[in-house]
């Protein structure tokens, strides 16, 4: 059975996203072949995306991320850009998911293993100092363990959520991240992007075309993924308490 189109509502997104300036990708020599499709024309120099189709695109990601949400499953939020670092951190951290602002750490998911034990011991440092167990410590050790806190903080601070592999990563700019991209790749991790003209979609389960660098860009479809996600997790089934299992239990 096919899905009704939301004719309004579809235009409002394409208004939104116009108001963002999401519209707008780079000059036609930076252009990726894989994006030639969604090119609706060039005004000063510059690209513009078909609106129309970006909203498409935007709908099947955001169904895709309702989903995995509803089986509580989770996304994983990459962004290095400077543009996007703080718009992304704010949007995972407001529905509890792993993130990485800055830089990539190779293996986050190809050796998941390792970096999982990193995660572990940042968490439990952090633990330990907020219940004054390094006391214990002599000053000088203590010192030497704020370091590692801080220093493992910079790099692991946002996997803290992820218990395992995430189900899926949403990417600002994969030309960008292209290392998390080749990592998804080889642990068949579906990858959903907010890319510009410059991209090369061919990898990607899930893109976005539209203005990857733009913060009140990548701010609206920051907050879509969010919103999408936030609106999953309502259709998880919801779990019977041990009194209403006690009860069924006696009933029967």
């Amino acid at each position: 059975m096919e899905k009704t189109i939301d004719i309004k509502g579809s235009e409002k997104t394409i208004e939104q996203m116009f108001k963002a300036g999401a519209h707008f990708g780079y000059s036609k020599t930076r252009r990726h072949p894989s994006v030639k499709s969604f090119i609706f024309g060039v005004k000063n120099g510059v690209e513009i995306f078909d609106l129309e189709k970006t909203s498409v695109l935007l709908e099947k990601a955001k169904n895709f991320v309702k989903l995995l949400a509803s089986e509580n499953k989770q996304v994983l939020f990459v962004a290095s850009k400077t543009e996007a670092q703080k718009i992304l951190s704010a949007g995972a951290s407001s529905i509890n998911a792993p993130y990485v602002a800055g830089r990539w750490i190779g293996g986050t998911v190809t050796n998941f293993t390792e970096v999982k034990k990193r995660i572990d011991r940042f968490q439990k440092l952090e633990d330990d100092k907020e219940k004054g167990l390094l006391g214990k410590y002599t000053k000088k050790e203590r010192l030497l363990l704020d370091r590692e806190i801080e220093k493992l903080g910079r790099k692991f601070s946002g996997l803290t959520p992820l218990e395992k592999l995430p189900a899926a990563l949403f990417v600002i700019d994969p030309k960008k991240e292209m290392i998390a991209i080749k990592e998804a790749l080889v642990k068949k991790i579906p990858i959903i992007a907010l890319a510009s003209s410059d991209c090369d979609i061919n990898d990607i389960n899930y893109p976005v075309l539209a203005n990857d660098s733009s913060r009140i860009s990548i701010q609206f479809f920051v907050d879509e993924i969010v919103a999408a996600y936030e609106e999953g997790k309502k259709m998880m089934p919801k779990k019977e308490t041990t009194e209403a299992i006690k009860t069924k239990q006696v009933e029967k």
